[in-house]
């Protein structure tokens, strides 16, 4: 018996001393890859976290896509086909290499709750639960650590002086008035968590609201005129999975569409395009000022403090859209002069061209409206952007590169009276300067990509170059490092030697591209999904 035990006693030790160096490993590997790449160690695993997520939600998302069933009258797509639309999915991308009418109803609800998941708003809320359940773990691990090593109590006097610990005789002098500051704290601590979850509960219902709200309006839509229910009807595409699914693609600003053509077959029912327009802005570039609002309405209606705490401490929380009133207001005003930048843009340079050729004034004003909401991050498309001047395809590139939230203002410290959720007043630190919250991101990184898809499509480029050019191969690449989905497509009719076997074909310009070139962009699409980590 002695003998195992001794044996047991050096097993302990071995393991103890195991756990002692891989956690040392662990601590040296996070704070080389935090210095090599700039992160705090909680931004890092978040980064770490976020990574995965996409990767193993792009995985099953293959594997679902793949073990559906699939239409009776269509071929069986490659697997390749399907490995891009479901990270393009979970990325919220719309980037297509197959056409969308030919996925059964049981694929499209397996892309729908990609989109769902994939969503900013719904990883959003992921990564703020993250962050604060792994910086909590952090506290406890220290606190515990602490508690089980206290201070060494020798050489007193020389610590006091450097503030490093408090003598017992001054411990003892304080002893009462820390007790009545930790009351305060501690109410003030259970008002900040109780705070979090109320502000989970809102954003996740805010999540259902609007795609409930917007499902229901475009199934009303399609039910009552003639002229789009005769569009799904043709196509046999259900109206219900019609709904559901362009609404949860439209709030997620994926951009996917169960028609081929996108929203090009319905460019003449401005009314669908205004239902959907909100649904946009509420998604993304005006989420923000949106959730404020909101808090800002319950707390009228309901009086709870909690609704006040979140609006008066809104970066204490955490959370990365809950931004102060101004900022919120800056966003919003952002957002509003860029749409119109954009649309008088557009139409100063398209109203009479071919792209909006066959509709009357009120359809290309609702149209134009509806493509340059689109164009920063959903990618719905109403026009063949293929016959758009390139003065516009550069302004389209330049505007999907800007983040979601960019407002080009930053805080500084200014000291304001801010009332906590006690009704006491303190000091809080808030200034103006000239430059953005989330402005531009490093564009150097993806020079090479678009230099190594030139180089996988050498050929194309030679033979095919009026579909096959740089500015589409750029506008490609930036739409899907912007999740956005905005393409040229690719026209039989643009081929400077014609193929009598070229069919039309109504998904994106990466669809024509090689294997090599196709998985090039899938990086670019997981690259554009964390970049808000390189910032």
């Amino acid at each position: 018996m002695g003998i195992f035990a001794s044996l047991g006693e050096k097993m302990e030790k071995f393991y103890n001393h195991l756990c002692y160096k891989m956690s040392s490993f662990r601590t040296y590997f996070l704070g080389f890859l935090c210095s090599l790449f700039d992160f705090h160690e909680l931004q890092l695993n978040s980064f770490v976290f976020q990574f995965f997520y996409y990767i193993i939600l792009s995985v099953l998302g293959f594997l679902a896509l793949k073990l559906s069933v699939m239409k009776a009258t269509t071929i069986r797509l490659a697997d390749l086909d399907l490995f891009f639309t479901a990270v393009s999915a979970s990325t919220v991308s719309s980037m297509s290499t197959v056409e969308m009418e030919l996925f059964s109803n049981s694929q499209l609800i397996v892309i729908t709750v990609l989109m769902l998941l994939g969503g900013e708003i719904f990883t959003s809320m992921l990564r703020f639960n993250f962050v604060r359940s792994n910086f909590a773990h952090k506290i406890k691990s220290i606190d515990s650590r602490v508690h089980d090593n206290p201070p060494n109590t020798k050489n007193f006097p020389g610590k006091i002086e450097s503030g490093l610990v408090v003598h017992p005789q001054v411990k003892d002098e304080k002893t009462s008035s820390i007790i009545e500051d930790g009351d305060k704290s501690l109410s003030g601590e259970h008002l900040r968590n109780v705070s979090i979850k109320l502000l989970n509960h809102v954003v996740i219902r805010y999540i259902f609201l609007v795609q409930i709200l917007g499902a229901g309006l475009i199934f009303l839509y399609v039910s009552f005129v003639p002229s789009a229910k005769e569009v799904l009807k043709n196509k046999g595409i259900q109206m219900q999975i019609f709904s559901i699914f362009t609404a949860v693609s439209t709030f997620s600003n994926c951009g996917f569409v169960p028609t081929n053509e996108n929203m090009k077959v319905f460019k003449k029912n401005s009314g669908l395009l205004l239902f959907l327009i909100p649904q946009v802005l509420l998604g993304n570039t005006l989420f923000a000022p949106a959730l404020r609002g909101m808090i800002w309405v319950l707390g009228k209606t309901t009086k709870r403090v909690e609704y006040g705490f979140m609006l008066n401490n809104s970066r204490e929380l955490g959370y990365s859209y809950l931004l102060p009133g101004l900022h919120s207001f800056v966003m919003a005003i952002v957002v509003l002069v860029l749409i119109v930048f954009e649309f008088l843009f557009f139409c100063s340079m398209e109203w009479n061209s071919e792209a909006l050729y066959g509709l009357d004034g009120n359809e290309k004003f609702v149209g134009s409206l509806f493509q340059v909401v689109n164009l920063r991050h959903t990618g719905e498309s109403v026009f063949d952007l293929s016959v758009v001047t390139p003065a516009v395809l550069v302004v389209f590139i330049v505007m999907m590169y800007l983040p979601a939230r960019a407002s080009f203002l930053n805080l500084e410290d200014k000291e304001v009276d801010v009332k906590n959720g006690e009704g006491e007043t303190k000091k809080k630190k808030m200034s103006l300067k000239g430059r953005g919250h989330d402005t531009f991101s490093p564009l150097f990184f993806l020079v090479p990509f678009v230099i190594f898809i030139c180089m996988t499509e050498r050929d194309k480029l030679k033979e095919d170059p009026l579909n096959f050019n740089v500015l589409s191969i750029t506008l490609e690449v930036i739409s899907a490092y912007a999740n956005v989905g905005l393409t040229t497509g690719y026209h039989c009719s643009l081929q400077l030697r014609p193929d009598p076997f070229c069919k039309p074909v109504w998904y994106g310009f990466v669809g024509r591209w090689s294997p090599g070139g196709k998985l090039l962009l899938v990086v670019v699409m997981f690259l554009g999904k964390l970049r808000k980590f390189g910032k």
